[in-house]
């Protein structure tokens, strides 16, 4: 377990750090960081805040790790990527960064490189994945080397992005029951929102497995990570294809809302198109009536206002007769 001296950040940049001996985790402090290093059975995980300049000319110039996997956990790039050294792993993966008050789901960045005694993780903005790593270290996770590492590091990251599927998933049914059962629709900015999101996790997804493909294939992969980084592989093709589907309910949605838009318009050129067939002849009657040439029917007559009336509805429901013989107006 994690003694309470280890809650808090042990130093400006380094926000935790611990040394796992004996499957006990012992926090990092400064004095070990300047100088201390592991014992040869133990293995070492700090996590680092970009933000902070100390931590970035720490990584840059006392980290030991080989000078390419320095130079990506320090770049400013924000594209998935991967360099391999001397049998040190280094990655730059897309997390979900940890929200506050608004709510909205951000894609951040995570840094982190793996070597047989030593695993380092940068990020600029907090990222949920990082708290998942906190608790369970706290609820006794081991660590005893690079494997165990990096698949609490990616598993942590494949829970978070799980959790946002189901949530996303859960929307998407309710959206869609309110549309079938009351005919309401979802709001437009909200849609477009998650459609986004959708997007957005997408090229997360395959981003993430091109670099695993890439490790496996290409790169002189460390032999420990290969187990965890094959495994890491499957869990995104999974999520992945759990997305797919939900983007496909999230399609037939659509469809189903256009659908009706469609009907309620056709529905509204009916009833305009009815009613104009209804006014035409009344139309007529009273434009001829409203001439005032010479020699109109009933200029004169007391009773020539009432029965010009009488013709124009007697003409709109002649129409209407013969619209509903021709079956025009339905019942």
């Amino acid at each position: 377990m994690i003694p309470d001296s280890a809650k808090g950040a042990i130093q400006p940049g380094l926000i935790w750090g611990f040394d796992f001996l004996g499957g006990e985790a012992r926090p990092v402090g400064d004095v070990d960081l300047a100088s201390d290093r592991p014992r040869p059975d133990g293995f070492r995980w700090l996590h680092f805040n970009l933000a902070d300049q100390r931590s970035q000319r720490w990584i840059a110039g006392s980290a030991p790790l080989p000078a390419s996997v320095r130079e990506l956990l320090v770049s400013a790039d924000v594209h998935q990527r991967l360099a391999v050294e001397d049998g040190v792993a280094g990655f730059v993966l897309e997390d979900v960064e940890r929200d506050f008050d608004d709510g909205e789901i951000r894609v951040g960045v995570v840094r982190f490189a793996v070597g047989p005694d030593l695993m380092i993780t940068a990020r600029l903005h907090p990222l949920r994945s990082a708290d998942i790593v906190r608790q369970r270290i706290a609820a006794g996770a081991r660590v005893a080397d690079a494997a165990a590492a990096a698949e609490l590091q990616l598993g942590a990251m494949a829970e978070v992005l799980r959790r946002i599927l189901v949530d996303m998933d859960a929307t998407v049914q309710q959206v869609e029951d309110a549309l079938l059962k009351d005919g309401r629709a979802p709001d437009a900015r909200a849609f477009l929102t998650l459609r986004s999101l959708m997007v957005r996790l997408h090229r997360l997804f395959s981003g993430a497995r091109a670099v695993f493909h890439r490790l496996e294939e290409d790169e002189p992969a460390p032999p420990a990570l290969a187990a965890g980084v094959v495994r890491a592989g499957h869990r995104l093709s999974a999520l992945d294809a759990e997305l797919l589907s939900i983007q496909s309910q999230l399609r037939l949605l659509r469809e189903e809302l256009d659908l009706q838009a469609t009907q309620r318009t056709n529905q509204n050129l009916y009833i305009l198109s009815i009613l104009t067939a209804l006014m035409m002849p009344a139309t007529l009657v009273t434009g001829l009536f409203g001439m005032n040439t010479g020699g109109l029917p009933w200029a004169h007559a007391g009773a020539g206002t009432a029965v010009a009336t009488v013709l124009a509805v007697s003409a709109s429901a002649g129409v209407y007769v013969a619209l509903r013989l021709m079956g025009f107006i339905r019942r």
